[in-house]
Protein backbone atom coordinates (compact mmCIF):
# COMPACT_ATOMS: atom_id res chain seq x y z
CA UNK A 1 0.00 0.00 0.00
CA UNK A 2 1.60 3.46 -1.12
CA UNK A 3 2.55 5.58 2.23
CA UNK A 4 0.73 8.27 0.71
CA UNK A 5 -2.79 6.83 0.99
CA UNK A 6 -5.38 7.29 4.19
CA UNK A 7 -8.37 5.44 5.00
CA UNK A 8 -11.69 5.42 3.17
CA UNK A 9 -13.89 8.42 3.41
CA UNK A 10 -10.80 10.02 5.20
CA UNK A 11 -9.12 13.07 3.03
CA UNK A 12 -6.73 15.88 3.72
CA UNK A 13 -8.29 19.88 3.73
CA UNK A 14 -5.70 21.56 1.13
CA UNK A 15 -5.05 25.53 1.62
CA UNK A 16 -8.05 26.47 -0.33
CA UNK A 17 -10.39 24.25 1.25
CA UNK A 18 -8.96 25.01 4.81
CA UNK A 19 -9.02 28.79 4.15
CA UNK A 20 -12.75 28.40 3.50
CA UNK A 21 -13.11 26.12 6.80
CA UNK A 22 -11.49 28.21 8.58
CA UNK A 23 -12.77 31.42 8.10
CA UNK A 24 -16.32 30.15 8.23
CA UNK A 25 -15.46 28.52 11.46
CA UNK A 26 -14.07 32.09 13.57
CA UNK A 27 -17.32 33.44 11.43
CA UNK A 28 -20.04 31.10 13.17
CA UNK A 29 -17.86 31.05 16.24
CA UNK A 30 -18.39 34.79 16.65
CA UNK A 31 -21.85 34.90 16.17
CA UNK A 32 -22.15 32.37 18.52
CA UNK A 33 -20.68 34.40 20.96
CA UNK A 34 -23.27 37.36 20.15
CA UNK A 35 -25.56 35.54 22.15
CA UNK A 36 -23.64 34.86 24.73
CA UNK A 37 -22.24 30.98 24.33
CA UNK A 38 -18.73 30.74 26.19
CA UNK A 39 -16.94 28.05 24.46
CA UNK A 40 -15.56 24.60 25.48
CA UNK A 41 -13.11 21.90 23.98
CA UNK A 42 -13.56 19.17 25.11
CA UNK A 43 -10.69 16.25 24.97
CA UNK A 44 -11.12 14.01 21.37
CA UNK A 45 -10.40 11.06 23.64
CA UNK A 46 -12.40 10.16 26.54
CA UNK A 47 -13.08 6.70 28.79
CA UNK A 48 -15.67 4.94 26.57
CA UNK A 49 -18.33 4.88 29.43
CA UNK A 50 -18.24 8.30 29.43
CA UNK A 51 -18.29 9.02 25.98
CA UNK A 52 -21.62 6.87 25.66
CA UNK A 53 -23.99 7.99 29.00
CA UNK A 54 -27.26 8.72 27.68
CA UNK A 55 -26.69 8.47 24.16
CA UNK A 56 -27.66 5.02 22.71
CA UNK A 57 -26.62 2.33 20.77
CA UNK A 58 -26.19 4.79 17.38
CA UNK A 59 -23.58 6.47 18.82
CA UNK A 60 -21.79 3.28 20.31
CA UNK A 61 -21.52 2.16 16.69
CA UNK A 62 -20.30 4.75 14.89
CA UNK A 63 -17.34 5.15 17.98
CA UNK A 64 -13.49 4.12 17.73
CA UNK A 65 -12.76 2.20 21.02
CA UNK A 66 -9.45 0.97 21.45
CA UNK A 67 -7.91 0.24 25.09
CA UNK A 68 -6.01 2.72 27.21
CA UNK A 69 -2.27 1.14 27.87
CA UNK A 70 -1.81 3.41 31.14
CA UNK A 71 -5.01 2.28 32.82
CA UNK A 72 -6.35 -1.21 30.58
CA UNK A 73 -9.93 0.43 30.35
CA UNK A 74 -11.85 1.07 27.00
CA UNK A 75 -11.26 4.44 25.31
CA UNK A 76 -13.38 5.66 22.67
CA UNK A 77 -12.34 8.62 19.93
CA UNK A 78 -15.69 10.82 20.06
CA UNK A 79 -18.63 10.34 17.45
CA UNK A 80 -20.19 13.37 18.65
CA UNK A 81 -19.36 16.46 21.01
CA UNK A 82 -22.67 16.98 22.48
CA UNK A 83 -22.37 14.35 25.13
CA UNK A 84 -18.95 15.27 26.50
CA UNK A 85 -20.57 19.17 26.90
CA UNK A 86 -23.13 17.97 29.41
CA UNK A 87 -20.71 16.19 30.95
CA UNK A 88 -19.27 19.53 31.82
CA UNK A 89 -22.44 21.21 32.25
CA UNK A 90 -23.10 18.94 34.69
CA UNK A 91 -19.82 18.21 36.60
CA UNK A 92 -17.11 20.95 35.98
CA UNK A 93 -19.40 24.13 35.76
CA UNK A 94 -21.75 22.91 38.05
CA UNK A 95 -23.75 26.34 37.71
CA UNK A 96 -27.54 26.58 38.84
CA UNK A 97 -28.80 28.80 36.38
CA UNK A 98 -29.13 29.33 32.65
CA UNK A 99 -25.69 27.63 31.15
CA UNK A 100 -24.87 28.68 27.38
CA UNK A 101 -22.16 26.80 25.51
CA UNK A 102 -20.46 26.30 22.44
CA UNK A 103 -17.92 24.63 20.70
CA UNK A 104 -15.99 23.24 17.54
CA UNK A 105 -13.20 20.09 17.16
CA UNK A 106 -13.10 17.25 14.94
CA UNK A 107 -15.46 13.76 15.72
CA UNK A 108 -14.77 10.43 13.87
CA UNK A 109 -16.78 8.23 13.31
CA UNK A 110 -16.40 4.38 12.67
CA UNK A 111 -18.34 4.19 9.28
CA UNK A 112 -19.90 7.39 7.07
CA UNK A 113 -23.50 8.40 7.61
CA UNK A 114 -24.05 9.16 3.54
CA UNK A 115 -22.26 7.85 0.53
CA UNK A 116 -19.84 10.53 0.40
CA UNK A 117 -19.36 11.69 3.69
CA UNK A 118 -16.37 11.69 5.86
CA UNK A 119 -15.74 9.60 8.67
CA UNK A 120 -13.25 12.99 9.88
CA UNK A 121 -16.13 15.13 10.58
CA UNK A 122 -15.73 19.02 12.04
CA UNK A 123 -18.48 19.36 14.02
CA UNK A 124 -19.48 22.89 15.38
CA UNK A 125 -22.36 23.52 17.43
CA UNK A 126 -23.86 25.30 20.91
CA UNK A 127 -26.05 23.98 23.86
CA UNK A 128 -28.45 25.66 26.20
CA UNK A 129 -28.42 24.41 29.88
CA UNK A 130 -31.30 25.08 32.76
CA UNK A 131 -34.29 26.04 30.90
CA UNK A 132 -36.74 23.84 30.15
CA UNK A 133 -39.10 26.43 28.31
CA UNK A 134 -39.84 26.26 24.84
CA UNK A 135 -37.70 29.78 24.83
CA UNK A 136 -34.60 28.23 24.85
CA UNK A 137 -35.68 25.51 21.62
CA UNK A 138 -36.94 29.75 19.79
CA UNK A 139 -33.10 30.61 20.48
CA UNK A 140 -31.14 27.65 19.59
CA UNK A 141 -33.16 27.40 16.38
CA UNK A 142 -32.52 31.14 15.57
CA UNK A 143 -29.22 30.35 16.15
CA UNK A 144 -28.33 27.94 14.03
CA UNK A 145 -30.55 29.64 11.08
CA UNK A 146 -28.40 32.59 11.69
CA UNK A 147 -25.46 29.96 11.07
CA UNK A 148 -26.67 28.58 7.90
CA UNK A 149 -27.18 32.08 6.77
CA UNK A 150 -23.77 33.44 7.57
CA UNK A 151 -22.48 30.61 5.56
CA UNK A 152 -24.12 31.99 2.63
CA UNK A 153 -26.92 29.36 2.37
CA UNK A 154 -30.16 30.01 0.41
CA UNK A 155 -33.43 29.47 1.81
CA UNK A 156 -33.55 26.81 4.85
CA UNK A 157 -36.38 24.29 5.18
CA UNK A 158 -36.54 23.82 8.85
CA UNK A 159 -38.30 20.34 9.69
CA UNK A 160 -39.84 19.92 13.39
CA UNK A 161 -40.92 17.01 15.01
CA UNK A 162 -41.21 16.03 18.46
CA UNK A 163 -39.89 13.00 20.45
CA UNK A 164 -43.04 13.16 22.83
CA UNK A 165 -45.05 12.08 20.22
CA UNK A 166 -44.23 8.37 19.62
CA UNK A 167 -43.24 8.05 23.45
CA UNK A 168 -47.07 8.82 24.27
CA UNK A 169 -48.55 6.44 21.48
CA UNK A 170 -46.11 3.72 22.53
CA UNK A 171 -46.66 4.42 26.45
CA UNK A 172 -50.37 3.47 25.44
CA UNK A 173 -49.84 -0.18 24.55
CA UNK A 174 -47.30 -2.24 26.55
CA UNK A 175 -46.58 -4.84 23.33
CA UNK A 176 -46.27 -1.22 21.31
CA UNK A 177 -43.04 -0.57 24.11
CA UNK A 178 -41.94 -4.40 23.19
CA UNK A 179 -41.44 -3.51 19.40
CA UNK A 180 -40.38 -0.52 19.93
CA UNK A 181 -37.15 -0.67 18.28
CA UNK A 182 -38.44 -2.32 15.39
CA UNK A 183 -41.56 0.62 15.11
CA UNK A 184 -38.78 3.07 15.53
CA UNK A 185 -37.05 1.56 12.11
CA UNK A 186 -40.43 1.29 10.33
CA UNK A 187 -41.58 4.54 10.72
CA UNK A 188 -37.85 6.45 10.71
CA UNK A 189 -38.18 4.32 6.60
CA UNK A 190 -41.76 5.46 6.52
CA UNK A 191 -42.44 1.52 5.71
CA UNK A 192 -46.16 1.39 6.00
CA UNK A 193 -46.50 -2.43 4.60
CA UNK A 194 -43.73 -3.93 7.96
CA UNK A 195 -45.96 -0.57 10.27
CA UNK A 196 -48.98 -3.12 9.01
CA UNK A 197 -47.69 -6.36 10.31
CA UNK A 198 -45.89 -5.08 12.98
CA UNK A 199 -49.32 -3.25 14.96
CA UNK A 200 -51.59 -6.30 14.00
CA UNK A 201 -52.02 -7.00 17.41
CA UNK A 202 -51.69 -3.60 18.95
CA UNK A 203 -54.61 -2.08 20.92
CA UNK A 204 -56.54 0.11 17.43
CA UNK A 205 -56.14 3.24 18.83
CA UNK A 206 -52.59 2.96 18.99
CA UNK A 207 -52.55 1.09 15.79
CA UNK A 208 -54.22 3.72 13.65
CA UNK A 209 -52.06 6.51 15.50
CA UNK A 210 -48.94 4.82 14.87
CA UNK A 211 -50.34 3.65 10.67
CA UNK A 212 -51.02 7.85 10.90
CA UNK A 213 -47.35 9.28 11.38
CA UNK A 214 -45.69 8.07 8.28
CA UNK A 215 -48.80 10.22 6.62
CA UNK A 216 -48.60 13.17 8.62
CA UNK A 217 -45.57 15.45 7.07
CA UNK A 218 -46.17 18.85 5.50
CA UNK A 219 -46.37 22.29 6.35
CA UNK A 220 -47.35 24.02 9.40
CA UNK A 221 -51.31 22.65 8.72
CA UNK A 222 -50.21 18.95 9.61
CA UNK A 223 -50.40 19.84 12.98
CA UNK A 224 -54.70 20.85 13.12
CA UNK A 225 -54.82 17.72 10.56
CA UNK A 226 -52.29 15.54 13.80
CA UNK A 227 -54.67 16.62 15.97
CA UNK A 228 -57.89 15.49 13.98
CA UNK A 229 -56.20 12.14 13.62
CA UNK A 230 -54.68 11.09 16.66
CA UNK A 231 -55.82 10.48 20.09
CA UNK A 232 -56.76 13.21 22.57
CA UNK A 233 -54.36 12.22 25.14
CA UNK A 234 -52.71 14.46 27.16
CA UNK A 235 -49.05 13.98 26.50
CA UNK A 236 -49.81 13.74 22.85
CA UNK A 237 -51.97 17.32 22.88
CA UNK A 238 -48.45 19.11 24.89
CA UNK A 239 -45.91 18.04 22.34
CA UNK A 240 -48.84 18.99 19.10
CA UNK A 241 -48.78 22.06 21.20
CA UNK A 242 -44.84 22.72 21.48
CA UNK A 243 -44.52 21.98 17.39
CA UNK A 244 -47.32 24.85 16.72
CA UNK A 245 -45.85 27.11 18.98
CA UNK A 246 -42.30 27.01 17.60
CA UNK A 247 -43.47 27.02 13.78
CA UNK A 248 -45.17 30.27 14.35
CA UNK A 249 -41.98 31.76 15.83
CA UNK A 250 -39.58 31.10 13.19
CA UNK A 251 -39.92 33.75 9.96
CA UNK A 252 -36.86 33.01 8.26
CA UNK A 253 -37.07 29.49 6.93
CA UNK A 254 -39.78 27.21 5.42
CA UNK A 255 -41.53 25.38 8.02
CA UNK A 256 -42.56 21.48 7.68
CA UNK A 257 -43.61 18.89 10.25
CA UNK A 258 -42.56 15.49 10.01
CA UNK A 259 -44.32 13.75 12.82
CA UNK A 260 -42.26 10.16 11.21
CA UNK A 261 -39.05 11.69 10.99
CA UNK A 262 -37.63 10.25 14.47
CA UNK A 263 -33.80 10.14 13.58
CA UNK A 264 -31.93 10.63 17.22
CA UNK A 265 -35.54 9.22 18.80
CA UNK A 266 -33.41 7.08 21.74
CA UNK A 267 -31.69 10.34 22.62
CA UNK A 268 -34.07 13.39 22.17
CA UNK A 269 -36.53 14.22 24.92
CA UNK A 270 -38.64 16.48 23.37
CA UNK A 271 -38.42 18.62 20.31
CA UNK A 272 -35.60 17.90 17.37
CA UNK A 273 -35.27 19.57 14.50
CA UNK A 274 -33.54 19.45 10.86
CA UNK A 275 -32.11 21.68 8.71
CA UNK A 276 -32.01 21.27 4.66
CA UNK A 277 -31.36 23.19 1.66
CA UNK A 278 -31.77 22.88 -1.89
CA UNK A 279 -30.08 20.54 -3.37
CA UNK A 280 -28.25 18.22 -0.85
CA UNK A 281 -30.25 15.48 0.24
CA UNK A 282 -29.37 15.39 3.87
CA UNK A 283 -29.45 17.28 6.43
CA UNK A 284 -26.87 20.33 6.89
CA UNK A 285 -27.86 20.76 10.73
CA UNK A 286 -29.72 19.02 13.26
CA UNK A 287 -30.89 19.33 16.57
CA UNK A 288 -33.07 19.16 19.48
CA UNK A 289 -33.81 18.66 23.43
CA UNK A 290 -32.41 15.94 25.58
CA UNK A 291 -33.08 16.58 29.04
CA UNK A 292 -32.37 13.28 30.29
CA UNK A 293 -28.66 12.98 29.59
CA UNK A 294 -27.84 15.32 32.67
CA UNK A 295 -29.44 13.12 34.34
CA UNK A 296 -27.37 10.39 33.40
CA UNK A 297 -24.53 11.89 34.20
CA UNK A 298 -25.99 12.20 37.82
CA UNK A 299 -27.47 16.34 37.43
CA UNK A 300 -30.63 16.30 36.02
CA UNK A 301 -30.53 19.65 33.60
CA UNK A 302 -33.31 20.81 31.08
CA UNK A 303 -30.72 20.95 27.32
CA UNK A 304 -31.50 21.69 23.88
CA UNK A 305 -28.86 22.32 21.02
CA UNK A 306 -27.64 21.89 17.73
CA UNK A 307 -24.64 21.13 15.67
CA UNK A 308 -23.37 20.86 12.37
CA UNK A 309 -20.36 19.64 10.33
CA UNK A 310 -18.53 22.64 9.22
CA UNK A 311 -16.95 20.50 6.65
CA UNK A 312 -19.95 19.67 4.71
CA UNK A 313 -21.43 23.24 4.87
CA UNK A 314 -18.30 24.53 3.45
CA UNK A 315 -18.38 22.22 0.92
CA UNK A 316 -21.96 23.88 -0.24
CA UNK A 317 -21.20 27.30 0.87
CA UNK A 318 -21.18 29.56 -1.83
CA UNK A 319 -18.72 32.28 0.48
CA UNK A 320 -15.25 32.51 -0.94
CA UNK A 321 -12.23 32.42 1.43
CA UNK A 322 -10.19 35.92 0.94
CA UNK A 323 -7.35 35.19 -0.34
CA UNK A 324 -5.95 38.47 -1.62
CA UNK A 325 -2.55 39.26 -0.51
CA UNK A 326 0.55 41.99 -1.03
CA UNK A 327 3.50 41.36 -2.62
CA UNK A 328 6.62 42.10 -0.94
CA UNK A 329 10.23 42.22 -2.33
CA UNK A 330 12.54 40.66 0.19
CA UNK A 331 15.70 42.59 1.35
CA UNK A 332 17.18 43.53 4.48
CA UNK A 333 15.72 47.26 3.67
CA UNK A 334 14.77 48.74 7.77
CA UNK A 335 11.58 50.66 6.43
CA UNK A 336 10.76 47.74 4.46
CA UNK A 337 10.34 45.08 7.69
CA UNK A 338 8.75 47.96 9.18
CA UNK A 339 5.76 48.69 7.01
CA UNK A 340 5.02 44.96 6.13
CA UNK A 341 4.82 44.44 10.20
CA UNK A 342 2.45 47.32 10.28
CA UNK A 343 0.64 45.68 7.40
CA UNK A 344 0.31 42.53 8.74
CA UNK A 345 -0.18 43.70 12.46
CA UNK A 346 -3.69 45.54 10.59
CA UNK A 347 -4.55 42.07 9.40
CA UNK A 348 -3.18 42.37 5.72
CA UNK A 349 -1.67 39.28 4.23
CA UNK A 350 1.62 40.44 2.64
CA UNK A 351 3.68 37.51 0.96
CA UNK A 352 7.48 38.44 0.57
CA UNK A 353 8.89 36.97 -2.57
CA UNK A 354 12.14 34.88 -1.85
CA UNK A 355 15.09 35.12 -4.03
CA UNK A 356 14.78 33.07 -6.97
CA UNK A 357 10.99 32.49 -6.60
CA UNK A 358 9.08 35.71 -7.44
CA UNK A 359 7.13 34.32 -9.88
CA UNK A 360 6.26 31.00 -8.49
CA UNK A 361 4.02 32.21 -5.67
CA UNK A 362 0.92 29.34 -5.47
CA UNK A 363 -0.29 30.45 -1.71
CA UNK A 364 -2.75 33.60 -2.21
CA UNK A 365 -3.87 35.90 -5.42
CA UNK A 366 -1.28 38.92 -5.02
CA UNK A 367 -3.62 42.02 -6.45
CA UNK A 368 -1.49 44.33 -4.95
CA UNK A 369 2.43 44.95 -4.54
CA UNK A 370 4.73 47.10 -2.54
CA UNK A 371 7.28 49.25 -4.35
CA UNK A 372 9.43 51.74 -2.86
CA UNK A 373 9.04 55.51 -3.11
CA UNK A 374 11.93 57.49 -2.41
CA UNK A 375 12.28 56.73 1.03
CA UNK A 376 8.98 54.88 1.89
CA UNK A 377 7.47 52.02 0.58
CA UNK A 378 3.92 52.12 -0.69
CA UNK A 379 1.10 49.72 -1.53
CA UNK A 380 0.11 49.77 -5.14
CA UNK A 381 -2.42 47.69 -7.69
CA UNK A 382 -0.25 45.29 -9.63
Amino acid sequence: MPTWLLPENIADVLPSGARKLEELRRVLLDRFRSYGYEMVMPPLLEYLKSLLTGSGSDLALRTFQLVDQLSGHTLGLRADITPQVSRIDAHLLNRQGVTRLCYAGHVLHTRPRGLHATRDQIQIGAEIYGHAGLEADVEIQQLMLDSLRLAGLGLVRLDLCHAGVLAAILGADERAVELGPLLYAALASKDVPRLNELTHNLAKPVRDALLALPMLYGDASVISEARARLPAWPVLTHALNELAFLAAQIDNAHITIDLADLRGYAYHSGIMFCAYVDGVPNAVARGGRYDHVGLAYGRARAATGFSLDLREVARISPRQARSSAILAPWNHDAALRATVADLRDNGETVIQALPGHEHTLDEFACDRVLVQRGDSWIVELC
